[in-house]
């Protein structure tokens, strides 16, 4: 009698160990980083997503990817050091929707100095207006771009952007974009000569 109930609860928690490691396990992978790509005319570009880093602002990009709503969308803007009227001056290029589009909530802000991810050369990063506005537009830094993390004076708020993630093939087609003529009239002068003749369209961003 002793030895059966014995086993039975040798069992029981065996079983139970069991679960806690697998539960634990997928918890584990559902916060491990996430690959894609983004095919345009003019190739591919592969980026890894930095869900672990970034959870917030990584979180709500792969819901437009996961959505289909970054398919037919495009790169607009190609921010160079001879266009650029901000200070310090920056070389990007900007995509998503062609306006900052909420059709999800926008989102809290997620500093550099939170995620620990930098604007280095590749880096993909939320434009936003005001600190919480972030929601479909993102760009892609050329070069390092130190002066759009925490504490820089890109912005007024020193806050910086929110960056999640890095280009790990394709930068040749990154260029490429940044290259593009860009004379097409814009209604905000402080992007004019930065909005492309000819969007690069984006035909589809997936999960890789």
């Amino acid at each position: 009698m002793h030895d059966t109930t014995y086993q039975y609860f040798t069992r029981s928690f065996i079983l139970l160990l069991f679960s806690l490691f697998f539960l634990h396990g997928c918890s584990l992978d559902s916060e491990k980083n996430v690959d894609i790509v983004m095919t345009t005319i003019f190739g591919d570009i592969d980026i890894e997503i930095y869900l672990e880093k970034a959870p917030i602002t990584s979180k709500n990009f792969l819901k437009y990817v996961d959505g289909g709503h970054f398919n037919d969308s495009s790169f607009y803007r190609t921010v160079t050091y001879e266009n650029d009227k901000g200070s310090p001056k920056i070389e990007v290029i900007q995509g998503g929707l062609g306006q900052n589009i909420s059709l999800f909530p926008p989102i809290d802000h997620e500093t550099t100095q939170t995620s620990g991810v930098k604007h280095l050369d590749g880096v993909i990063s939320m434009g936003r207006g005001e600190i919480g506005t972030a929601a479909s537009e993102f760009f892609i830094c050329i070069g390092d771009q130190p002066g759009l993390d925490f504490g820089q004076s890109r912005n007024a708020d020193k806050q910086g952007f929110s960056a999640f993630g890095r280009v790990v093939s394709g930068m040749e087609v990154v260029r490429k974009i940044h290259q593009q003529s860009s004379n097409r009239p814009a209604d905000n002068p402080y992007v004019e000569g930065q909005m492309i003749d000819n969007p690069v369209v984006i035909k589809n961003v997936r999960r890789n």
